[in-house]
């Protein structure tokens, strides 16, 4: 992309290096803020550009003379991909992990040490042993350090989603480095851990830059578990065939059942969780970058900084901490800002495991209180009838409307007071605790109590003599799944609490104004399973064929370009070792296929075509597309 010579440094930057003629939303603000050597606090969502907001003043400043920018990131699969595509831009940038040989990090160290690099990519714990500051407090004594960007800043907040202690030593970087520039970024961090940002890291004096958290492209849908794995594979299969999607379970065993499961019917899976030997890690998620249909099955061990922008979907089959973490981790779809869905099965075992999670914790009593103050926010989420959108925006400290891109805003759910089911439950629970029969009080679990609300006559409750209880079957006009809805309810508003290793249920305090009439329960109504909020939004060519949604509007000509342009993308990716979009992303061949350039200055207008790209890449593009 050209530019104007009149153009500020920052927006050469952008239109030369990386091939966009402006910067989006907050960006040039941002941007022109660090240049000028001040210190800032980036809150983006991710597909934001939030790397912009650190490559581009740290390419401007080094053409001032200022010298190397470090990056501090935890994330070895982001350095590389990061470094490779800058390397493709023509800026000069390496990174220092446990991936090079010694020869491969000497070679870096001195580059660095000459001030020639422009960007240095490190984990925290690298760029704070002793030889990696050395190196930086000479280059700090020759004036060549000329910012640091901390990503995934939130890692350095105990309060956090993924806190990571290694995080807490970069509050030395303002002490050690007076003068220069440090930004701080990440995708998600409420009030507090935003507070806590700040301090940790000493940014009090930086300014503070927020963008709307609303990710429009993403659909939200969050559904009553009922056979959970079919429930995805549904999913799978009548909206995301043949697509790119990151399913999230809790534990290990689950991400390897889940995953062999979906390689069982046909669906194309592999399993990534912290268990795995580190190879084995890096070989699926190298696959999952370059392969455009692979299903990724992990645990929260998998994604923080994956740049792929063509996840089509991320499904929860767990629920996660807080919303943070489902925000953190719902955001890796749709990158490319094409039509996303982020889809959650939730269920009564979900929020006891949680809540037990917490309370078995050996965190200090300030902490539990405060996760499970999130956790409630994350549940009320869950079970809300109104505007998902709108709630999850609300978290956040945004305002904003119903979307018309969530499951509650495209099939609004019929509700019911369920207060008289919810007393009659409570004081199932109650009895249950005044007779154990014959052994005393006891408790009991949820299937043992749907069953005595129903009235069924099975061999535990004949045991116990639960069939003389006063609340025997007074709820058979319920279906199972309404109860669990009720039980559901009840325990994630904290009136009924599962305790042991077998789950039975207690009431809690609260639990008296609600059997007094004194607290309204209102509940969504079950959906049937098999409902589904609207059809695929998968694109197709017309073969019937799927295709990417960036090139849905080209004619058949254009589709024939932009096939060959992809042919042409994977090998030359392959020739160098990294993901395809790294190359160029779907919407510039799009653009290229629709344009159709036949000179290179014409292509050098293309959307993400830089100088570098066009000198290296140009003739070849303009071959295939004449071809």
């Amino acid at each position: 992309m050209l530019s104007s010579p009149d153009s500020s440094p920052a927006l050469q930057v952008l239109q030369q290096v990386f091939g966009y003629t402006a910067f989006r939303g907050p960006q040039a603000a941002i941007v022109e803020h660090v240049v000028t050597g001040g210190d800032a606090l980036v809150l983006m969502p991710t597909g934001g550009g939030k790397s912009l907001c650190y490559q581009v003043p740290a390419i401007v400043r080094h053409r001032q003379g200022l010298g190397v920018a470090v990056v501090v990131s935890p994330l070895i699969a982001l350095m590389h991909d990061q470094v490779g595509a800058l390397e493709e831009a023509g800026v000069h940038a390496a990174y220092l992990n446990s991936t090079l040989s010694s020869e491969q990090a000497q070679q870096v160290e001195r580059e660095l040490r000459s001030g020639r690099l422009v960007l240095l990519y490190v984990a925290p714990e690298r760029l704070l042993t002793p030889r990696m500051l050395a190196m930086l407090d000479s280059l700090h004594e020759r004036q060549l350090l000329s910012l640091f960007a901390i990503d995934e800043a939130h890692c350095v907040s105990q309060w956090g989603h993924d806190f990571r202690e290694e995080y807490l030593g970069l509050s030395a970087l303002h002490e050690r480095y007076p003068g220069v520039p440090r930004v701080a970024l990440t995708a998600t961090a409420d009030d507090h851990t935003r507070r806590d940002i700040v301090e940790r890291l000493q940014l009090e004096e930086a300014a503070a830059f927020v963008s709307s958290f609303d990710r429009p492209n993403i659909r939200y849908t969050i559904v009553e578990k009922d056979n959970p794995r079919a429930q995805l594979l549904r999913l799978i299969r009548d909206e995301h065939e043949g697509e790119a999607g990151v399913v999230y379970c809790q534990s290990r065993r689950k991400v390897e059942e889940t995953a062999a499961w979906l390689e069982q019917q046909g669906v194309r899976a592999l399993p990534y969780h912290a268990g795995l030997d580190a190879d084995t890690r890096r070989r699926h998620q190298d696959r999952f970058l370059r392969e455009d249909d692979l299903v990724m099955v992990a645990t929260i061990a998998f994604g923080m900084g994956i740049d792929k922008p063509d996840v089509r979907f991320v499904a929860h089959l767990d629920l996660p901490k807080n919303i943070e973490a489902y925000y953190q981790e719902t955001g890796r779809a749709g990158r490319d800002g094409e039509a996303a869905d982020a889809w959650m099965a939730y269920g009564l075992a979900d929020v006891v495991n949680q809540r037990r999670m917490i309370d078995e914790s050996d965190a200090e009593e300030e902490f539990k209180r405060l996760q499970r103050a999130k956790l409630d926010a994350l549940l009320a989420l869950a079970e809300a009838h109104d505007c998902r959108r709108v709630r999850l925006l609300a978290y956040f400290g945004e305002a904003s409307r119903p979307c018309d891109n969530c499951d509650n805003c495209l099939n609004p759910p019929r509700t019911w007071d369920a207060t008289e089911a919810a007393r009659k439950a409570l004081s199932c629970i109650y009895r249950f605790g005044q007779h154990g029969g014959g052994f005393g009080p006891t408790r009991f679990g949820a299937g043992h109590l749907l069953d005595v609300l129903r009235g069924k006559r099975t061999d535990k409750v004949a045991q116990y003599g639960h069939e003389k209880l006063s609340t025997f079957g007074i709820g058979a006009d319920l279906s199972e799944a309404q109860w669990r809805g009720v039980l559901r309810q009840l325990v994630a508003l904290g009136h009924v609490q599962a305790e042991g290793e077998f789950n039975t249920l207690a009431l809690t305090p609260s639990a008296r104004a609600v059997l007094k009439g004194e607290v309204p329960i209102i509940l969504r109504e079950p959906r049937e399973p098999t409902a589904r909020v609207r059809g695929s939004r998968t694109a197709r060519g017309e073969r019937g064929e799927r295709v990417p949604a960036a090139a849905a509007t080209l004619d058949a000509e254009g589709q024939e370009r932009f096939a060959k342009l992809k042919a042409w993308r994977a090998e030359v990716a392959r020739e160098h070792g990294l993901p395809a979009y790294v190359i160029f992303h779907d919407a510039t061949l799009a653009q290229m296929a629709a344009e159709c350039p036949d000179s290179l200055q014409a292509l050098g207008h293309i959307s993400g075509v830089g100088a570098k790209k066009l000198e290296a890449y140009g003739r070849e593009i303009l071959r295939v597309l004449g071809g």
